[in-house]
Protein backbone atom coordinates (compact mmCIF):
# COMPACT_ATOMS: atom_id res chain seq x y z
CA UNK A 1 0.00 0.00 0.00
CA UNK A 2 1.16 3.31 -1.05
CA UNK A 3 1.38 6.42 1.37
CA UNK A 4 -1.26 8.13 -0.62
CA UNK A 5 -3.63 5.10 -0.12
CA UNK A 6 -2.55 4.37 3.19
CA UNK A 7 -3.72 7.91 4.28
CA UNK A 8 -7.13 7.97 2.56
CA UNK A 9 -8.27 4.20 3.55
CA UNK A 10 -5.80 3.27 6.13
CA UNK A 11 -6.05 -0.44 7.43
CA UNK A 12 -7.27 -1.48 10.85
CA UNK A 13 -3.80 -1.49 12.53
CA UNK A 14 -3.40 1.92 11.94
CA UNK A 15 -6.26 3.13 14.12
CA UNK A 16 -5.08 0.72 16.62
CA UNK A 17 -1.73 2.37 16.69
CA UNK A 18 -3.15 5.52 16.89
CA UNK A 19 -5.51 4.68 19.53
CA UNK A 20 -2.25 2.84 21.46
CA UNK A 21 -0.25 6.21 20.97
CA UNK A 22 -4.04 8.19 22.43
CA UNK A 23 -3.89 6.01 25.08
CA UNK A 24 -0.33 7.02 26.30
CA UNK A 25 -1.32 10.64 25.84
CA UNK A 26 -4.33 10.14 28.27
CA UNK A 27 -1.70 8.89 30.59
CA UNK A 28 0.45 11.89 30.51
CA UNK A 29 -1.99 14.73 30.67
CA UNK A 30 -3.64 12.65 33.53
CA UNK A 31 -0.32 12.86 35.54
CA UNK A 32 0.14 16.26 35.31
CA UNK A 33 -3.02 17.17 35.86
CA UNK A 34 -2.77 14.69 39.12
CA UNK A 35 0.49 16.36 40.14
CA UNK A 36 -0.52 19.57 39.61
CA UNK A 37 -3.59 18.87 42.10
CA UNK A 38 -2.26 17.26 44.41
CA UNK A 39 1.04 18.66 45.10
CA UNK A 40 0.25 22.34 43.78
CA UNK A 41 3.06 24.93 44.07
CA UNK A 42 5.24 23.58 45.86
CA UNK A 43 5.84 20.62 42.90
CA UNK A 44 9.14 21.66 40.58
CA UNK A 45 6.64 21.22 37.74
CA UNK A 46 5.44 24.91 37.34
CA UNK A 47 8.16 25.89 39.07
CA UNK A 48 8.01 29.20 37.03
CA UNK A 49 4.41 30.05 36.43
CA UNK A 50 2.01 27.25 37.91
CA UNK A 51 -1.13 28.68 36.98
CA UNK A 52 -0.42 28.48 33.43
CA UNK A 53 1.19 24.88 33.88
CA UNK A 54 -2.06 23.17 35.67
CA UNK A 55 -4.52 24.65 33.34
CA UNK A 56 -2.42 23.99 30.34
CA UNK A 57 -2.36 20.36 31.51
CA UNK A 58 -6.26 20.42 32.07
CA UNK A 59 -6.56 21.59 28.35
CA UNK A 60 -4.44 18.87 27.16
CA UNK A 61 -6.03 16.54 29.32
CA UNK A 62 -9.66 17.42 27.61
CA UNK A 63 -8.17 17.52 23.44
CA UNK A 64 -6.87 14.06 24.76
CA UNK A 65 -10.54 12.89 25.70
CA UNK A 66 -11.99 14.86 22.96
CA UNK A 67 -9.74 12.69 20.57
CA UNK A 68 -10.56 9.73 21.94
CA UNK A 69 -14.20 10.40 20.61
CA UNK A 70 -12.99 11.26 17.33
CA UNK A 71 -10.86 8.10 17.00
CA UNK A 72 -14.24 6.40 17.75
CA UNK A 73 -15.91 8.03 15.10
CA UNK A 74 -12.83 7.71 12.38
CA UNK A 75 -13.51 11.43 11.52
CA UNK A 76 -11.79 12.83 10.54
CA UNK A 77 -9.40 11.11 8.29
CA UNK A 78 -6.91 9.54 9.78
CA UNK A 79 -3.64 12.07 8.66
CA UNK A 80 -5.64 14.90 10.09
CA UNK A 81 -6.35 13.15 13.49
CA UNK A 82 -2.50 11.96 13.74
CA UNK A 83 -1.30 15.64 12.74
CA UNK A 84 -3.61 17.03 15.16
CA UNK A 85 -2.71 14.94 17.95
CA UNK A 86 0.86 15.37 17.06
CA UNK A 87 0.66 19.33 17.17
CA UNK A 88 -1.46 19.44 20.23
CA UNK A 89 1.57 17.67 22.39
CA UNK A 90 3.72 19.78 20.59
CA UNK A 91 1.86 23.13 21.79
CA UNK A 92 0.84 21.76 25.15
CA UNK A 93 4.25 20.43 25.99
CA UNK A 94 5.91 23.71 24.84
CA UNK A 95 3.86 25.22 27.16
CA UNK A 96 4.35 22.83 30.19
CA UNK A 97 8.13 22.95 29.44
CA UNK A 98 7.77 26.93 29.34
CA UNK A 99 5.93 27.28 33.08
CA UNK A 100 8.73 24.48 34.78
CA UNK A 101 11.31 26.54 33.81
CA UNK A 102 12.04 25.85 29.91
CA UNK A 103 14.81 23.86 29.12
CA UNK A 104 16.08 23.03 32.02
CA UNK A 105 13.05 21.18 33.23
CA UNK A 106 13.22 18.39 30.21
CA UNK A 107 9.84 18.49 29.34
CA UNK A 108 11.05 19.15 25.59
CA UNK A 109 12.58 15.59 26.15
CA UNK A 110 8.98 13.67 25.72
CA UNK A 111 8.39 15.57 22.05
CA UNK A 112 10.72 12.47 21.55
CA UNK A 113 7.89 9.94 22.34
CA UNK A 114 5.77 11.50 20.65
CA UNK A 115 7.43 11.81 17.47
CA UNK A 116 8.71 8.28 17.45
CA UNK A 117 5.50 7.28 17.97
CA UNK A 118 4.30 9.51 15.00
CA UNK A 119 7.07 8.14 12.68
CA UNK A 120 6.15 4.79 13.79
CA UNK A 121 2.33 4.99 13.05
CA UNK A 122 2.60 6.97 10.05
CA UNK A 123 5.20 5.66 8.40
CA UNK A 124 5.83 8.55 6.07
CA UNK A 125 7.93 11.36 5.69
CA UNK A 126 5.68 13.38 7.57
CA UNK A 127 7.14 12.74 10.83
CA UNK A 128 10.34 14.86 9.46
CA UNK A 129 7.43 17.92 9.14
CA UNK A 130 6.64 17.22 13.19
CA UNK A 131 9.87 17.34 14.30
CA UNK A 132 10.32 20.67 12.29
CA UNK A 133 7.29 22.06 14.32
CA UNK A 134 8.72 20.93 17.70
CA UNK A 135 11.96 22.51 16.66
CA UNK A 136 10.32 25.66 15.80
CA UNK A 137 8.61 25.60 19.04
CA UNK A 138 11.25 24.81 21.53
CA UNK A 139 13.25 27.53 19.71
CA UNK A 140 10.61 30.11 20.12
CA UNK A 141 9.98 29.14 23.81
CA UNK A 142 13.33 29.61 24.35
CA UNK A 143 13.83 33.24 22.28
CA UNK A 144 10.79 34.40 24.74
CA UNK A 145 12.60 33.34 27.65
CA UNK A 146 15.48 35.26 26.61
CA UNK A 147 13.97 38.40 25.76
CA UNK A 148 11.41 38.63 28.53
CA UNK A 149 12.57 36.00 31.46
CA UNK A 150 16.42 36.94 31.44
CA UNK A 151 17.26 33.68 30.36
CA UNK A 152 20.78 32.41 29.25
CA UNK A 153 21.67 32.85 25.98
CA UNK A 154 24.31 29.93 26.23
CA UNK A 155 21.47 27.62 26.57
CA UNK A 156 20.68 27.73 22.71
CA UNK A 157 23.37 24.99 22.65
CA UNK A 158 21.19 23.31 24.73
CA UNK A 159 18.04 23.92 22.90
CA UNK A 160 19.85 22.83 19.34
CA UNK A 161 20.92 19.97 20.72
CA UNK A 162 17.37 19.10 22.00
CA UNK A 163 16.26 19.70 18.14
CA UNK A 164 18.85 17.43 16.66
CA UNK A 165 17.38 14.87 18.57
CA UNK A 166 13.59 15.33 17.59
CA UNK A 167 15.10 14.94 13.92
CA UNK A 168 17.27 12.16 14.46
CA UNK A 169 14.58 10.70 16.57
CA UNK A 170 11.80 11.15 13.70
CA UNK A 171 14.30 9.98 10.80
CA UNK A 172 14.89 6.88 12.98
CA UNK A 173 11.42 6.39 13.19
CA UNK A 174 10.64 6.68 9.78
CA UNK A 175 13.64 4.33 8.68
CA UNK A 176 12.14 1.87 11.32
CA UNK A 177 9.06 2.05 10.34
CA UNK A 178 9.58 1.67 6.45
CA UNK A 179 11.50 -1.44 7.32
CA UNK A 180 8.60 -2.81 9.51
CA UNK A 181 6.46 -1.96 6.67
CA UNK A 182 8.23 -4.00 4.09
CA UNK A 183 8.85 -6.68 6.26
CA UNK A 184 4.54 -6.86 6.82
CA UNK A 185 4.24 -7.00 2.93
CA UNK A 186 7.06 -9.64 2.47
CA UNK A 187 5.35 -11.73 5.29
CA UNK A 188 1.90 -11.24 3.39
CA UNK A 189 3.24 -11.84 0.06
CA UNK A 190 4.73 -15.16 1.41
CA UNK A 191 2.02 -16.05 3.45
CA UNK A 192 -0.28 -15.46 -0.19
CA UNK A 193 2.56 -17.88 -1.70
CA UNK A 194 2.79 -20.41 0.26
CA UNK A 195 -1.35 -20.72 0.54
CA UNK A 196 -1.07 -21.09 -2.74
CA UNK A 197 1.57 -23.67 -3.08
CA UNK A 198 -0.46 -25.20 -0.41
CA UNK A 199 -3.60 -25.27 -3.09
CA UNK A 200 -1.59 -26.16 -5.76
CA UNK A 201 0.13 -28.97 -3.96
CA UNK A 202 -4.06 -30.09 -2.53
CA UNK A 203 -4.64 -30.25 -6.25
CA UNK A 204 -1.88 -32.13 -7.74
CA UNK A 205 -2.29 -35.13 -5.29
CA UNK A 206 -6.28 -35.20 -5.56
CA UNK A 207 -5.96 -35.17 -9.47
CA UNK A 208 -2.76 -37.64 -9.41
CA UNK A 209 -4.01 -41.05 -10.74
CA UNK A 210 -1.26 -42.22 -9.03
CA UNK A 211 -0.91 -42.97 -5.07
CA UNK A 212 0.76 -40.32 -2.31
CA UNK A 213 1.03 -40.90 1.23
CA UNK A 214 3.04 -38.24 3.16
CA UNK A 215 4.13 -39.73 6.57
CA UNK A 216 6.22 -38.19 9.81
CA UNK A 217 9.15 -39.69 11.28
CA UNK A 218 6.98 -41.76 13.95
CA UNK A 219 5.00 -43.02 10.82
CA UNK A 220 1.60 -40.81 11.00
CA UNK A 221 -0.29 -39.93 8.10
CA UNK A 222 0.08 -36.29 7.50
CA UNK A 223 -1.91 -36.46 3.95
CA UNK A 224 -3.14 -38.89 1.71
CA UNK A 225 -4.65 -38.61 -1.88
CA UNK A 226 -7.75 -40.51 -3.38
CA UNK A 227 -5.21 -42.24 -5.44
CA UNK A 228 -3.76 -43.66 -2.54
CA UNK A 229 -7.47 -45.04 -0.97
CA UNK A 230 -8.55 -46.07 -4.29
CA UNK A 231 -5.36 -48.58 -4.67
CA UNK A 232 -5.17 -49.77 -0.87
CA UNK A 233 -9.21 -49.97 -0.73
CA UNK A 234 -9.77 -47.37 1.88
CA UNK A 235 -9.06 -43.76 3.01
CA UNK A 236 -7.24 -42.52 6.68
CA UNK A 237 -7.92 -39.26 7.92
CA UNK A 238 -4.80 -37.20 8.52
CA UNK A 239 -3.12 -37.81 12.17
CA UNK A 240 -3.88 -41.30 12.04
CA UNK A 241 -0.80 -44.41 12.20
CA UNK A 242 -0.28 -46.17 8.93
CA UNK A 243 1.02 -49.35 10.96
CA UNK A 244 -2.97 -49.14 12.09
CA UNK A 245 -4.32 -48.68 8.55
CA UNK A 246 -1.91 -50.37 6.17
CA UNK A 247 0.74 -52.26 8.14
CA UNK A 248 2.29 -53.91 5.56
CA UNK A 249 2.81 -50.51 3.40
CA UNK A 250 4.61 -49.55 7.39
CA UNK A 251 6.90 -52.86 7.33
CA UNK A 252 8.26 -51.04 3.78
CA UNK A 253 8.26 -47.98 5.08
CA UNK A 254 9.94 -48.79 8.85
CA UNK A 255 12.55 -51.64 6.63
CA UNK A 256 13.53 -48.13 3.99
CA UNK A 257 14.23 -45.95 7.35
CA UNK A 258 16.51 -48.56 8.41
CA UNK A 259 18.59 -49.73 5.45
CA UNK A 260 17.13 -47.02 2.66
CA UNK A 261 15.56 -49.91 0.54
CA UNK A 262 12.54 -51.36 0.56
CA UNK A 263 12.41 -55.07 0.37
CA UNK A 264 10.54 -55.50 -2.44
CA UNK A 265 9.69 -52.81 -5.40
CA UNK A 266 6.34 -53.70 -5.90
CA UNK A 267 3.33 -54.18 -3.62
CA UNK A 268 0.54 -56.74 -3.59
CA UNK A 269 -1.93 -54.54 -1.95
CA UNK A 270 -4.94 -56.71 -3.24
CA UNK A 271 -6.45 -59.40 -6.14
CA UNK A 272 -5.45 -58.29 -8.75
CA UNK A 273 -3.82 -54.74 -7.74
CA UNK A 274 -0.32 -54.18 -7.59
CA UNK A 275 1.66 -51.33 -6.94
CA UNK A 276 5.64 -49.93 -7.02
CA UNK A 277 6.84 -48.76 -4.41
CA UNK A 278 9.06 -45.52 -3.95
CA UNK A 279 10.21 -43.52 -0.87
CA UNK A 280 11.87 -39.86 -1.02
CA UNK A 281 12.80 -38.28 2.53
CA UNK A 282 10.52 -35.22 3.21
CA UNK A 283 14.60 -33.89 3.68
CA UNK A 284 18.04 -34.78 3.28
CA UNK A 285 17.31 -37.14 6.51
CA UNK A 286 14.91 -39.52 6.56
CA UNK A 287 14.14 -39.07 10.22
CA UNK A 288 11.57 -36.09 8.87
CA UNK A 289 9.43 -38.42 7.19
CA UNK A 290 8.49 -39.37 4.12
CA UNK A 291 6.18 -39.36 0.84
CA UNK A 292 5.16 -42.51 -0.13
CA UNK A 293 4.22 -43.02 -3.72
CA UNK A 294 2.48 -46.09 -4.91
CA UNK A 295 2.23 -46.37 -8.97
CA UNK A 296 -0.28 -48.61 -10.31
CA UNK A 297 0.83 -51.58 -12.10
CA UNK A 298 -2.10 -51.82 -14.55
CA UNK A 299 -2.36 -48.63 -15.59
CA UNK A 300 1.28 -48.16 -16.32
CA UNK A 301 0.84 -51.88 -18.17
CA UNK A 302 -2.21 -50.48 -20.16
CA UNK A 303 -0.59 -47.16 -21.35
CA UNK A 304 2.23 -49.59 -22.71
CA UNK A 305 -0.37 -51.67 -24.29
CA UNK A 306 -2.02 -48.71 -25.59
CA UNK A 307 1.25 -47.92 -26.67
CA UNK A 308 2.23 -50.47 -28.49
CA UNK A 309 -1.07 -51.08 -30.29
CA UNK A 310 -0.89 -47.35 -31.60
CA UNK A 311 2.45 -48.10 -32.33
CA UNK A 312 1.21 -51.51 -34.22
CA UNK A 313 -1.88 -49.69 -35.94
CA UNK A 314 -0.17 -47.53 -37.94
CA UNK A 315 2.40 -50.17 -39.16
CA UNK A 316 -0.62 -52.22 -39.96
CA UNK A 317 -2.08 -49.58 -42.01
CA UNK A 318 0.69 -48.40 -43.72
CA UNK A 319 1.24 -52.30 -44.50
CA UNK A 320 -2.33 -52.11 -45.88
CA UNK A 321 -1.61 -49.26 -48.32
CA UNK A 322 1.42 -51.00 -49.71
CA UNK A 323 -0.70 -54.39 -49.83
CA UNK A 324 -3.66 -52.92 -52.19
CA UNK A 325 -2.26 -52.51 -55.40
CA UNK A 326 -0.29 -55.46 -55.84
CA UNK A 327 -3.50 -57.08 -54.08
CA UNK A 328 -5.80 -55.48 -57.16
CA UNK A 329 -3.25 -56.14 -59.77
CA UNK A 330 -3.68 -60.23 -58.66
CA UNK A 331 -7.34 -59.90 -58.67
CA UNK A 332 -7.60 -58.22 -61.95
CA UNK A 333 -5.01 -60.86 -63.68
CA UNK A 334 -7.36 -63.33 -62.07
CA UNK A 335 -10.25 -62.14 -63.28
CA UNK A 336 -8.71 -61.75 -66.81
CA UNK A 337 -7.44 -65.30 -66.95
CA UNK A 338 -11.01 -66.60 -66.04
CA UNK A 339 -12.19 -65.32 -69.20
CA UNK A 340 -10.31 -67.57 -71.21
CA UNK A 341 -11.44 -70.84 -71.97
CA UNK A 342 -9.92 -73.62 -70.01
CA UNK A 343 -10.55 -76.87 -68.26
CA UNK A 344 -12.56 -77.28 -65.12
CA UNK A 345 -9.74 -78.04 -62.94
CA UNK A 346 -8.09 -74.86 -64.01
CA UNK A 347 -11.26 -72.53 -63.72
CA UNK A 348 -11.51 -73.73 -59.54
CA UNK A 349 -8.38 -72.89 -59.23
CA UNK A 350 -8.40 -69.45 -60.48
CA UNK A 351 -11.98 -69.15 -58.39
CA UNK A 352 -9.80 -69.97 -55.22
CA UNK A 353 -6.94 -67.68 -55.88
CA UNK A 354 -10.03 -64.77 -56.74
CA UNK A 355 -11.84 -65.82 -53.61
CA UNK A 356 -8.57 -64.98 -51.33
CA UNK A 357 -7.66 -62.04 -52.80
CA UNK A 358 -11.38 -60.97 -51.79
CA UNK A 359 -10.66 -61.77 -48.21
CA UNK A 360 -7.24 -60.32 -48.13
CA UNK A 361 -8.97 -56.69 -49.57
CA UNK A 362 -11.65 -57.16 -47.07
CA UNK A 363 -8.80 -57.61 -43.81
CA UNK A 364 -6.86 -54.26 -45.74
CA UNK A 365 -10.23 -52.29 -45.64
CA UNK A 366 -11.02 -53.27 -41.93
CA UNK A 367 -7.40 -52.11 -41.17
CA UNK A 368 -7.97 -48.93 -43.09
CA UNK A 369 -11.43 -48.20 -41.11
CA UNK A 370 -8.99 -47.88 -38.44
CA UNK A 371 -7.78 -44.53 -38.41
CA UNK A 372 -11.71 -43.26 -39.24
CA UNK A 373 -11.90 -43.90 -35.20
CA UNK A 374 -10.16 -39.89 -34.85
CA UNK A 375 -12.32 -38.26 -37.45
CA UNK A 376 -15.36 -38.58 -35.94
CA UNK A 377 -17.81 -35.92 -36.49
CA UNK A 378 -20.51 -35.85 -34.03
CA UNK A 379 -24.32 -34.47 -35.32
CA UNK A 380 -27.48 -34.59 -33.47
CA UNK A 381 -30.38 -36.94 -35.61
CA UNK A 382 -33.23 -38.57 -35.03
CA UNK A 383 -32.79 -41.94 -34.52
CA UNK A 384 -35.66 -44.02 -36.16
CA UNK A 385 -35.56 -41.87 -39.05
CA UNK A 386 -32.36 -42.94 -39.89
CA UNK A 387 -32.98 -46.58 -39.24
CA UNK A 388 -35.46 -46.33 -40.99
CA UNK A 389 -33.30 -45.50 -44.29
CA UNK A 390 -30.86 -48.32 -43.17
CA UNK A 391 -33.25 -51.12 -42.85
CA UNK A 392 -34.26 -50.28 -46.28
CA UNK A 393 -31.07 -50.13 -47.77
CA UNK A 394 -30.29 -53.26 -45.76
CA UNK A 395 -32.85 -55.59 -46.75
CA UNK A 396 -31.61 -54.50 -50.67
CA UNK A 397 -28.01 -55.02 -50.32
CA UNK A 398 -28.73 -58.67 -48.61
CA UNK A 399 -31.79 -59.43 -50.42
CA UNK A 400 -33.82 -60.03 -47.57
CA UNK A 401 -37.60 -60.65 -47.82
CA UNK A 402 -39.70 -58.57 -46.08
CA UNK A 403 -40.08 -58.45 -42.38
CA UNK A 404 -37.10 -60.49 -41.29
CA UNK A 405 -35.09 -57.34 -40.29
CA UNK A 406 -37.74 -55.30 -38.17
CA UNK A 407 -38.04 -52.08 -36.36
CA UNK A 408 -38.89 -51.84 -32.66
CA UNK A 409 -39.30 -49.24 -29.91
CA UNK A 410 -40.40 -45.34 -29.65
CA UNK A 411 -40.15 -43.31 -32.23
CA UNK A 412 -38.95 -39.68 -31.86
CA UNK A 413 -35.24 -39.79 -29.89
CA UNK A 414 -32.46 -37.60 -31.07
CA UNK A 415 -28.98 -39.23 -30.45
CA UNK A 416 -25.94 -37.56 -30.93
CA UNK A 417 -23.76 -39.26 -33.68
CA UNK A 418 -21.40 -39.89 -36.91
CA UNK A 419 -23.77 -40.90 -39.04
CA UNK A 420 -20.96 -42.67 -41.39
CA UNK A 421 -19.48 -44.17 -38.39
CA UNK A 422 -23.18 -45.60 -37.11
CA UNK A 423 -24.11 -47.39 -40.64
CA UNK A 424 -20.86 -48.80 -40.52
CA UNK A 425 -21.21 -50.16 -36.55
CA UNK A 426 -25.33 -51.52 -37.62
CA UNK A 427 -23.74 -52.78 -40.74
CA UNK A 428 -21.07 -54.87 -38.77
CA UNK A 429 -23.54 -56.19 -36.35
CA UNK A 430 -27.09 -56.95 -38.56
CA UNK A 431 -24.24 -59.02 -40.70
CA UNK A 432 -23.11 -61.26 -37.87
CA UNK A 433 -26.95 -61.94 -36.97
CA UNK A 434 -27.65 -62.45 -40.20
CA UNK A 435 -24.76 -64.80 -40.69
CA UNK A 436 -26.21 -66.84 -37.25
CA UNK A 437 -29.67 -65.72 -37.61
CA UNK A 438 -32.48 -68.69 -39.38
CA UNK A 439 -33.51 -65.76 -41.89
CA UNK A 440 -36.71 -66.13 -40.73
CA UNK A 441 -39.60 -63.13 -40.43
CA UNK A 442 -38.76 -61.14 -37.50
CA UNK A 443 -35.00 -63.10 -37.00
CA UNK A 444 -33.38 -59.49 -36.88
CA UNK A 445 -34.66 -57.13 -34.46
CA UNK A 446 -33.76 -53.30 -34.22
CA UNK A 447 -35.19 -52.02 -31.08
CA UNK A 448 -34.83 -48.44 -29.23
CA UNK A 449 -35.38 -47.44 -25.87
CA UNK A 450 -34.34 -45.10 -22.83
CA UNK A 451 -32.74 -45.75 -19.80
CA UNK A 452 -31.16 -42.90 -17.26
CA UNK A 453 -31.25 -40.28 -19.96
CA UNK A 454 -28.95 -42.83 -22.09
CA UNK A 455 -30.78 -43.66 -25.74
CA UNK A 456 -30.51 -47.53 -26.25
CA UNK A 457 -30.56 -49.75 -29.69
CA UNK A 458 -30.26 -53.49 -29.25
CA UNK A 459 -29.68 -55.73 -32.22
CA UNK A 460 -31.46 -59.00 -31.75
CA UNK A 461 -30.78 -62.07 -33.63
CA UNK A 462 -32.65 -65.66 -33.16
CA UNK A 463 -29.40 -67.72 -33.51
CA UNK A 464 -27.51 -70.19 -31.13
CA UNK A 465 -25.75 -67.03 -29.64
CA UNK A 466 -22.05 -66.74 -28.01
CA UNK A 467 -20.65 -69.31 -25.86
CA UNK A 468 -19.44 -68.34 -22.02
CA UNK A 469 -15.97 -68.72 -23.34
CA UNK A 470 -15.98 -66.82 -26.08
CA UNK A 471 -17.62 -63.89 -24.89
CA UNK A 472 -14.76 -62.48 -23.16
CA UNK A 473 -12.70 -62.06 -26.41
CA UNK A 474 -15.64 -61.33 -28.49
CA UNK A 475 -14.05 -57.38 -28.94
CA UNK A 476 -10.49 -58.46 -29.34
CA UNK A 477 -9.08 -57.47 -32.55
CA UNK A 478 -8.45 -60.42 -34.85
CA UNK A 479 -10.79 -62.68 -32.87
CA UNK A 480 -13.33 -64.84 -35.07
CA UNK A 481 -15.02 -68.13 -34.85
CA UNK A 482 -16.01 -67.86 -38.27
CA UNK A 483 -13.58 -69.21 -41.02
CA UNK A 484 -14.03 -66.76 -43.58
CA UNK A 485 -14.09 -63.74 -40.93
CA UNK A 486 -11.52 -61.22 -40.32
CA UNK A 487 -11.85 -60.86 -36.63
CA UNK A 488 -11.89 -56.83 -37.02
CA UNK A 489 -15.36 -55.74 -36.77
CA UNK A 490 -16.70 -56.08 -33.75
CA UNK A 491 -13.45 -54.55 -32.34
CA UNK A 492 -14.13 -51.55 -35.20
CA UNK A 493 -17.53 -51.37 -34.13
CA UNK A 494 -16.41 -50.80 -30.30
CA UNK A 495 -13.73 -48.67 -31.35
CA UNK A 496 -15.98 -46.37 -33.60
CA UNK A 497 -19.02 -45.97 -30.57
CA UNK A 498 -16.17 -45.42 -27.77
CA UNK A 499 -14.86 -42.04 -30.52
CA UNK A 500 -18.38 -40.96 -30.67
CA UNK A 501 -19.00 -41.38 -26.73
CA UNK A 502 -21.22 -44.69 -26.81
CA UNK A 503 -20.63 -48.09 -25.78
CA UNK A 504 -20.84 -51.85 -27.46
CA UNK A 505 -21.75 -53.97 -24.87
CA UNK A 506 -22.68 -57.60 -25.28
CA UNK A 507 -25.61 -59.50 -23.56
CA UNK A 508 -27.17 -62.68 -23.69
CA UNK A 509 -30.42 -62.87 -25.50
CA UNK A 510 -32.63 -62.55 -22.23
CA UNK A 511 -36.52 -64.08 -23.00
CA UNK A 512 -35.29 -64.90 -26.80
CA UNK A 513 -32.30 -67.20 -27.81
CA UNK A 514 -29.45 -65.71 -29.89
CA UNK A 515 -27.71 -62.97 -29.78
CA UNK A 516 -27.89 -58.96 -28.34
CA UNK A 517 -25.72 -56.08 -28.73
CA UNK A 518 -26.36 -52.87 -27.26
CA UNK A 519 -25.06 -49.38 -28.29
CA UNK A 520 -25.36 -47.19 -25.50
CA UNK A 521 -25.28 -43.34 -26.75
CA UNK A 522 -24.17 -40.76 -25.16
CA UNK A 523 -26.48 -39.33 -22.69
CA UNK A 524 -28.76 -36.56 -23.89
CA UNK A 525 -30.73 -34.23 -20.92
CA UNK A 526 -33.73 -33.99 -22.94
CA UNK A 527 -34.14 -37.96 -22.93
CA UNK A 528 -33.71 -38.33 -19.21
CA UNK A 529 -36.44 -38.56 -17.23
CA UNK A 530 -39.03 -38.98 -20.21
CA UNK A 531 -39.92 -42.79 -20.52
CA UNK A 532 -39.59 -45.41 -17.54
CA UNK A 533 -36.12 -47.26 -17.49
CA UNK A 534 -35.27 -50.35 -19.18
CA UNK A 535 -34.91 -53.22 -16.57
Amino acid sequence: MTDKSAAEFPPANYWRSLSYFNLYRMTLSGLFVFLAWAFGSSLSLGARNWTIFFATSLIYMMAVVLSYVLLRLRWPRFVVQLAAQVGTDIAALSVISYASGGIQSNIGLLLLVSLAAAGMISRGKITLFFAALASIAALLEHSYEVLYDAAVVAQYVQVGLLCVSYFAVAWLAHTLAKYAMESQQLAQRRGHDLASLSEANLLVMRDMQDGVLVVDEQGVIMQMNPGAARLLRHSAISGSSLAENFPLLFGQYALWKRTGAASRDTLQLDVGVQARLRFVAVERDAAHGAVIFLEDMQRIQAEAQQIKLAALGRLTVNIAHEVRNPLSAISYATELMQEEQGDAKQQRLLQIVLDNTQRINRIVQDVMQLNRRDRARPEVFELDAMLRTFVEEFNLAERLEQGVMTLAGMPGIGVSFDRGHLRQVLWNLCRNALRYGRKLPGSLVLTMSIADGRVMLDVQDDGPGITPEHQGRLFEPFFTTAADGTGLGLYIAKELCEANGALLEYHSGGRRVGARFRIMFAESPENSGEHEHVK
